[in-house]
């Protein structure tokens, strides 16, 4: 098997858990918080955003689009190396 195959699949292994690491934190990141009335006061829903979670998701997700580009231009060179090689 040719070196580039195996990068390939490392990369997109390593750009699955990237997006996947990215949705939990981005989902630990935003916490709500439910007050039932009292008194003349009528009950809400608090939102609270974690900045620390959010720019981690924001990060992963960056890092995953650089691994995406990787993996693809790795693709590329190596299918036309393929096809080079056999002329």
């Amino acid at each position: 098997m040719r070196r580039w195959i195996i990068a390939v699949i490392v990369e997109v292994g390593l750009i699955v858990l990237a997006l996947m690491w990215a949705v939990l934190s981005w989902c630990n990141g935003i916490r709500t918080t439910d007050f039932g009335p009292s008194g003349d006061a009528p009950g809400f829903t608090a939102t609270r955003y974690a900045a620390p979670s959010l720019l981690l998701a924001a990060v992963l997700l960056a890092v995953a689009g650089v691994l995406a580009v990787d993996a693809t231009a790795r693709l590329v060179r190596g299918i036309r190396g393929l096809a080079g090689a056999g002329r």
